[in-house]
């Protein structure tokens, strides 16, 4: 019987899923796992809650196909081929990043399941075009987002209707969290990113006048879904597709993730090095395009 251990890291969902449905889709078992790196944690309370509300989330969801999420503390890389080799799994999953730290750790982990025998892949979906599909050199994002247009998608994957998780597994308890964040923090969650994305959809009409307009609030405030992968960006692209505005932004968060994939470096430098610092920067055009969905 085959057996597959799907990790999850900052693609909390099972929509359009592409490591969980190849896993489900080649493995009669499968252990989802989220491991709590403490790498990563303690470090905002918000951002902490929002996690936590994510990955309970996707437990509830995971438990309503009849599977379930394995909940772990530690190094992700040691949690997984712990799990991996406590249960007889021959395949690992996990969705490809960008940033050094993940790079890092899917290095990690290549170097232990080839030691362990285990059969590593890494599937696509934190991004709308994968990295390096449009050119790398790209350092301008009007050129970038007329490559991007062009670049062939991968197709949406279905959420999995039934994952079946190896027997008498302990799946683990979610650790406790703090309730020191702000009362208007945004609830986390893929149920909550897609209740939102729909409602957004019927409001996306006025976006091309106003979504530069801060005062407004006229964005979507999807932004932290689509960073902790509670919604899938190919998705929420396509669902966008009439409206070419909201569409860009998208295309700017893939241009930012792009140019960290070709230079990590860029997480704490500047893409064009001015002057030393930004204290007496004077913005020059606040209004212009940007990131902001």
């Amino acid at each position: 019987m085959v057996t597959a251990v799907v990790l999850f890291t900052r693609d909390l969902r099972v929509h359009d899923h592409p490591a969980l449905a190849a896993a489900c889709a080649n493995a009669e078992r499968v252990a989802p796992l989220f491991v709590f790196d403490p790498a990563l944690t303690g470090r905002s309370a918000n951002r902490d809650r929002f996690l936590h509300q994510s990955v309970a989330d996707l437990r509830t969801t995971l438990r309503a196909r009849g599977g379930d999420l394995v909940v772990r503390n530690g190094d992700p890389v040691t949690e997984t081929i712990a799990l991996a080799r406590s249960i007889g799994a021959t395949m690992v999953g996990l969705a490809a990043d960008v940033s050094a730290y993940a790079r890092r750790r899917e290095r990690r982990l290549a170097a232990e399941c080839e030691r362990h025998r285990l059969a590593l892949r890494l599937f696509p979906g934190v991004t709308v075009v994968d990295p390096g599909l449009p050119r790398p050199e790209y350092r301008v994002f009007t050129p970038y987002h007329r490559a991007w247009q062009a670049a062939a998608r991968r197709a949406e994957v279905a959420a999995p209707p039934q994952v079946t998780l190896p027997d008498g597994l302990a799946v683990g308890r979610l650790p406790a969290i703090s309730r020191g964040d702000s009362p208007d923090a945004v609830d986390g969650g893929e149920t909550t990113a897609r209740r939102r994305l729909t409602d957004w959809l019927r409001r996306l009409d006025p976006y091309d006048e106003s979504h530069d307009d801060l005062a407004a609030d006229a964005t979507s405030r999807l932004s932290p879904y689509l960073r902790f992968g509670c919604l899938s960006p190919l998705e929420v692209a396509n669902a966008a597709r009439d409206h070419p505005a909201f569409v860009r932004q998208l295309c700017w968060r893939d241009f930012f993730l792009q140019l960290l994939a070709a230079r990590p470096e860029l997480a704490r430098s500047d893409l064009r090095p001015g002057p030393a610092g930004w204290r007496g920067v004077r913005v020059v055009n606040p209004a212009s395009p940007g990131p902001w969905i």
